[in-house]
């Protein structure tokens, strides 16, 4: 617990959220905005609640996200860690839940860099036979 709230930093891709969650009415905002105004798409607001969804915790806590770097997805996904880790911060019993889940492991899936004398990280020139 950090002073009165309580912490967890969440990664996905190139994306870093500090969350910092403590008990409440509901308040939930992502870089001083509400987060449904700041995830436009329905699924970046979907992926954000799940750890609320599973530990059925969605009206009990205020919380505050600092997010930086990466896509809508990626922040996303790096708040949804976040959160879960911050969960279970507050209270340990909740981690099997998440767990279960899958919220708790950090995706660690990356961009493949671009090789030299391809189009892509894979993708090569097209092969003429002839």
């Amino acid at each position: 617990m950090v002073g009165d709230y309580y912490y967890g930093t969440g990664r996905r891709k190139s994306a870093v959220a500090r969350v910092f969650l403590r008990p409440g009415k509901g308040l939930f905002l992502v870089n001083g905005k509400p987060v449904d105004e700041f995830f436009a798409r329905e699924t970046g607001r979907m992926i954000v609640r799940q750890p609320l969804d599973i530990t059925k915790t969605l009206a009990g806590f205020d919380i505050r996200v600092n997010v930086h770097g990466g896509g809508q997805n990626g922040q996303a996904g790096a708040v949804r860690h976040g959160l879960a880790r911050a969960l279970i911060e507050y209270d340990a019993g909740l981690k099997p839940a998440l767990s279960a889940a899958g919220l708790v492991t950090r995706d660690a899936r990356e961009v493949e860099r671009k090789k030299v004398g391809l189009h892509k990280a894979r993708r090569r020139k097209q092969y003429s036979k002839r």
